[in-house]
């Protein structure tokens, strides 16, 4: 099997049956919206149709205007087009956090390059979310609270051995999110040996919420330590 097909069969069959906290709900984008499939599907035969050694990048769960719109972490629809050269038909997402991925992937020499080196993926392949009074459902994340990570931690770690059974890298990998993803990552790698060494980088919603008039440093940064400088 080429590294697309594991990732292809590894989200086609992804399925949380846990218990979630009361007001958390989950967010499958491959059981939400069976377009997402046939796009995420044609993303991985594009770029990763191939058993080349990568290394991860774990975000902390998928968005509902990233992955949770086209299936592929940190690249919402306009990227998924305008640099993936990948049509969803229907709706247009913008997510600020793609926007800075996509600064990072341009800078390192483009989509290519950049997915014969790397996968995104989760510490928590699945997204949350929460209901606001008058109905309205937010992000939520897997660390939000006590519960919720109690609740998934198993699915977590299972979800990481498959994807290690894959040709991954398990010498390095980064972690994005420099504040609590990466101390949870951290303690459960330390546990559960997963990796050699883990690279913490600021999260890119952190870099374009609160460092955008700085962002040129903080893609630097990403390039050193992809570069391993």
């Amino acid at each position: 099997m080429t590294f697309a097909d594991h990732i292809i069969e590894f989200n086609k069959n992804i399925v949380f049956k846990g218990h979630l906290p009361k007001g958390i709900r989950i967010m499958n984008p491959f059981q939400d919206n069976p377009e997402i499939i046939g796009v995420m599907e044609q993303f991985y035969k594009k770029f990763y149709d191939d058993k080349a050694l990568r290394r991860a990048i774990f975000g902390i769960n998928p968005g509902r205007l990233g992955s949770g719109s086209t299936g592929v972490p940190f690249t919402d629809t306009k990227r998924m087009y305008d640099q993936c050269g990948i049509t969803i038909k229907g709706f247009k997402t913008h997510e600020p956090s793609s926007v800075f991925i996509y600064d990072v992937i341009d800078a390192y020499g483009g989509v290519k390059k950049f997915y014969k080196k790397f996968y995104f993926t989760s510490v928590c392949p699945l997204g949350f979310t929460m209901e606001q009074p008058g109905g309205k459902e937010i992000n939520y994340n897997y660390y939000d609270s006590t519960a919720l990570t109690k609740a998934v931690y198993s699915f977590i770690v299972e979800s990481i051995r498959t994807q290690l059974a894959w040709n991954l890298d398990k010498d390095i990998c980064y972690v994005m999110g420099t504040g609590k993803n990466a101390a949870f990552f951290e303690a459960l790698n330390k546990k559960e040996q997963f990796f050699k060494k883990i690279i913490p980088l600021e999260h890119p919603r952190f870099v374009m919420q609160y460092k955008a008039k700085t962002k040129d440093l903080y893609i630097d940064k990403y390039l050193s330590s992809l570069n391993g400088d």
